[in-house]
């Protein structure tokens, strides 16, 4: 009797298992797919598209193999796996929820457009007579995710989830949250930049630091955006793998 309760519990424990492996593989399916959807409608272009589904298919990866390790089990990657997708949802989304309102917020409250975050952040970065389009690439990187990192702070959200998500899955967050950032400060620099033509150039940001740091981009903040999309996003990616954001 004990050897045939011990051989039923086993299979118990044996369908149990593959039960939430295929629920994890379901939940990463969905993650791809709505990922793919909300990207293909955004202005992103394909190398930002492709970006994503490489990230994805990492996290898929790192969270099978801590699985199969037995690391953790299979219910506690699914579950990763949708918080991540929720909140990536709720960043591609907009100001249409939460934590969209919170990132709109943030880069309403800072007034600046894209062009000046940059600008800004380059000064913060690399001092006072910095010129950006005399950086490195890898000295821009920092820039672009230095700019993703201060508006990361912006929701409650963001932060818990990147220090409890594994390696890759901290990356797709970064991802995300560039792809939000650039999105949205953009979209304002229409407006924002009329406002401010003329004044900006001639004032101090950050502090009273000079106006000219904006010329080092070489357009002022009614120009057209300075970076691509996928140059921003692109670059914030590769610095995070040398500064662990948050």
């Amino acid at each position: 009797m004990q050897r045939t309760h011990f051989y039923t519990d086993t299979n118990n424990g044996i369908a149990l298992r593959e039960h939430e492996r295929r629920e994890f593989e379901r939940a990463i399916t969905v993650l791809r797919g709505e990922v793919a959807n909300v990207a293909a409608h955004m202005a992103v272009d394909g190398a930002t598209r492709a970006a994503y589904d490489r990230q994805v298919t990492r996290y898929a990866e790192e969270l099978r193999a801590k699985a199969r390790a037995g690391k953790i089990p299979w219910r506690q990657a699914a579950k990763e796996a949708n918080e991540i997708r929720n909140l990536i949802m709720q960043s591609l989304r907009g100001r249409s929820t939460p934590v969209g309102r919170a990132l709109a917020e943030y880069l309403k409250k800072e007034g600046k457009t894209l062009n000046e975050m940059i600008a800004k952040k380059t000064i913060d970065t690399y001092g006072k007579g910095a010129d950006f389009n005399k950086l490195s690439a890898v000295q821009k990187n920092r820039v672009y995710s230095e700019v993703v990192k201060s508006a990361g702070k912006s929701s409650p959200k963001w932060t818990p989830l990147m220090r409890k998500v594994s390696t890759a899955g901290r990356g797709l967050i970064v991802l995300s949250l560039s792809v939000s950032v650039y999105v949205i400060a953009t979209s304002d620099d229409k407006v924002a930049a009329a406002k401010k033509e003329g004044a900006v150039l001639g004032a101090g940001i950050a502090g009273g630091v000079a106006g000219g740091a904006l010329a080092g981009l070489a357009c002022g903040p009614g120009a057209p955006v300075c970076v691509t999309v996928g140059a921003f996003v692109g670059g914030a990616l590769a610095a995070f793998g040398v500064d662990m954001f948050f």
